[in-house]
């Protein structure tokens, strides 16, 4: 994706471009001289599916999940790597690029959907529609569950970093667990409720690595 781009997607995170001038975006980005490479470089986005232009309400808008214009294509945001292991991830939710996926191979039809690659081994025994969760696979992760049941596998974020397991109440501790499931022996994360655990979404199909 062109730099523009990327800074064009971030700004719309923390303001509404629909209210400004182009000569005033492109002054927030580092383009106040080339307005019209403003305007060619949000018309892309557009195209691609990223952001929604609302020009009767002084409106742009970014989508979660782009559709490609005239294809049968997805964007998805990738936001980092998931340490199956360590977490290592996750502490600002910027978007590290976008899955390119066929409509007919995502699972899932919410659009609250994000990406993330899973880094690590510990999760190689869990399964997600039959598909284990291994080194290098993506994750497609619904952000809009945020109410986790026993047996959920879950993106936690714990002291602004992040990893994937299996989520579990334990009764006997009074506690949330974040169980692995491996190969190798990983302990488990015992969570108490004051220590501030956030659930970003329940990881609900894998797209697994091309074998090379």
């Amino acid at each position: 994706m062109h730099k523009t781009q990327e800074k064009l997607l971030k700004l719309i995170e923390t303001k509404n471009l629909g209210e400004l001038t182009l000569r005033e975006i492109g002054t927030l980005i580092g383009e106040e001289k080339y307005p019209q490479k403003v305007k060619h470089h949000l018309a892309q986005l557009e195209k691609k599916g990223f952001i929604k232009i609302d020009q009767r309400n002084h409106k742009i808008e970014k989508n979660t999940v782009g559709k490609i214009k005239n294809s049968s294509f997805l964007s998805i945001p990738i936001l980092g790597t998931a340490n199956c292991g360590p977490a290592t991830f996750y502490a600002d939710g910027n978007t590290n690029g976008y899955l390119k996926i066929s409509q007919k191979l995502l699972n899932s039809g919410k659009k609250e959907v994000f990406a993330i690659q899973a880094d690590g081994i510990s999760m190689n025994k869990t399964s997600i529609a039959g598909k284990n969760i291994e080194d290098g696979d993506y994750l497609i992760v619904d952000k809009s569950y945020n109410s986790p049941q026993n047996g959920d596998v879950v993106v936690s974020v714990i002291d602004d970093v992040a990893n994937v397991k299996k989520y579990k109440w334990d009764n006997e501790n009074d506690c949330v667990v974040l169980v692995s499931e491996s190969t190798r022996d990983f302990p488990p994360i015992f969570v108490h409720e004051s220590d501030g655990l956030h659930i970003m979404g329940k990881v609900v199909q894998v797209i697994k690595k091309p074998k090379v």
